[in-house]
């Protein structure tokens, strides 16, 4: 698959909870509510505050995906009916097969309750079975152990610390952990740490 070909199709993910759809200008007014919410941006390279900071990074999002760096989403709560956040595909790297999942933000009410383990196994899923990936990358800051936790919860695996790696927007600079998922490991992974989404179905 070449980069117009990716980007240019319409990724809808779903399950009985979640429903992963690209990101398109009608979901600003609805995400903004939960962008808003300051906590989301605790450990994270933006520093969103205002409605304009959020229209900046929004904008970028949707930049970004006319130039083939990332694939951007909404993602809707299918049980409250609302607009609960955002994630993304970036970094992607179709010639050598890989692509990381992040960027990702969702309203602190859902977290810790398994919301965001659908939408990672939804993307995780995809990638692995139909774009046939060798690697899926995820990163956070080495602050952010609940992050961390959430990963390995899922089965990554953790590679590394990349030192003095990001500069955030307030000028911080941050450490960062890198994980990943490879194809190899995903039809364990997905049967004993996504088991109990399987048996939902």
């Amino acid at each position: 698959m070449n980069y117009p070909a990716f980007f240019d199709q319409e990724i809808i993910l779903q399950d009985e909870r979640v429903r992963l759809e690209p990101l398109q200008e009608k979901h600003f007014d609805l995400l903004l509510p939960v962008a808003l919410e300051k906590d989301l941006w605790r450990f994270t390279v933006a520093r969103i505050e205002t409605a304009e900071q959020f229209r900046a990074y929004f904008d970028t999002a949707l930049l970004e995906k006319t130039k083939y760096r990332s694939y951007p989403f909404a993602v809707f709560d299918k049980k409250e009916q609302s607009y609960s956040g955002s994630t993304r595909f970036g970094n992607i790297d179709l010639k050598n097969r890989r692509l990381e999942i992040g960027w990702t933000w969702i309203h602190p009410s859902l977290h810790g309750c398994g919301f965001n383990k659908h939408c990672k196994y939804l993307l995780l899923n995809y990638c692995f079975e139909t774009l046939q990936l060798n690697r899926v990358e995820l990163k956070t800051s080495h602050l952010n152990l609940r992050s961390q936790k959430a990963m390995l919860r899922i089965g990554a695996v953790q590679e590394g610390i990349f030192r003095k790696h990001t500069v955030n927007d307030d000028g911080t600079i941050r450490d960062t952990v890198y994980f990943s998922f490879i194809k190899d490991e995903w039809p364990s992974i997905k049967n004993t740490y996504f088991r109990d989404l399987l048996s939902a179905k």
